[in-house]
């Protein structure tokens, strides 16, 4: 998304609060109602943890963002769902390298995750053309106007739809109190929204870096790889210790 002073940026700035508060109400449901144990483990991790989370974030959302709009040929500073997704988890994972802090943290990021790109997607399919998170002109019965006459793919709400499955699938698992899921939820998370944004990425106006693939399709690639092997890995351990 670029950053800039057009009136668009009123909506998209109230569903990106209303994208956090949702976040933030859905994160207190499930530690209250099935995660305490999950938050336990944040909590003993340390107060870095969350700087390192919050840095990780920040360095990674703006910087793959503004990085997308120079090589799009576009000016100004942008920030990147994606972007602070994978930097987030780089700045934990060499946080939890450096403690000596062994398994999963981040199950009770799951649903707040989920809930903060199914409900600001909308906020980046309101702002219409000024948002740059559009799609490439389509016939489909489903394209929309974004403000030049051009119908195009609404590939915020493919996204956002996609997550809002996750989330309900999510707290089914979590519900049930499912085994595997509690193990490797985060990742799974991982694996759906990175391989999902991956697929989009084929329907947007960005500049490539390599053949037809931006510099998203390489984010979400290795986010992909990332999820794909501590899932493996979450599952190998599980099976040493299980008696």
């Amino acid at each position: 998304m670029i950053i800039e002073s057009a009136s668009g940026t009123t909506v998209h700035t109230a569903f990106d609060l209303v994208a956090a508060l949702a976040a933030t109400g859905m994160t207190l449901v499930v530690y209250r109602w099935r995660l305490s144990h999950a938050a336990a483990r944040i909590e003993s991790a340390g107060l870095f943890y969350a700087v390192a989370l919050i840095a990780g974030a920040v360095i990674g959302g703006f910087g793959a963002g503004t990085l997308n709009l120079w090589l799009s040929g576009l000016a100004g500073a942008g920030r990147s769902i994606v972007g602070a997704l994978a930097g987030a988890i780089a700045g934990v994972e060499l946080y939890k390298w450096k403690k000596g802090i062994t398994g999963s943290t981040g199950l009770i990021f799951v649903a707040a995750f989920a809930t903060s790109v199914a409900v600001g997607r909308w906020g980046c399919f309101l702002s219409g053309l000024g948002d740059e998170t559009y799609g490439t002109p389509t016939a489909l019965p489903w394209g929309h106007d974004f403000g030049d006459g051009v119908m195009r793919h609404p590939v915020q709400l493919y996204e956002s739809f996609t997550m809002a499955l996750f989330l309900v699938v999510a707290l089914i698992l979590i519900g049930r109190r499912d085994a595997w899921f509690l193990r490797c939820g985060f990742y799974a998370m991982v694996l759906v929204y990175a391989g999902q944004r991956f697929l989009w990425e084929f329907l947007k106006p960005y500049g490539t870096v390599l053949g037809p693939f931006n510099l998203f399709h390489f984010i979400c690639g290795g986010l992909v790889i990332y999820s794909v092997i501590m899932i493996g890995r979450t599952q190998a351990e599980g099976a040493v210790h299980r008696p």
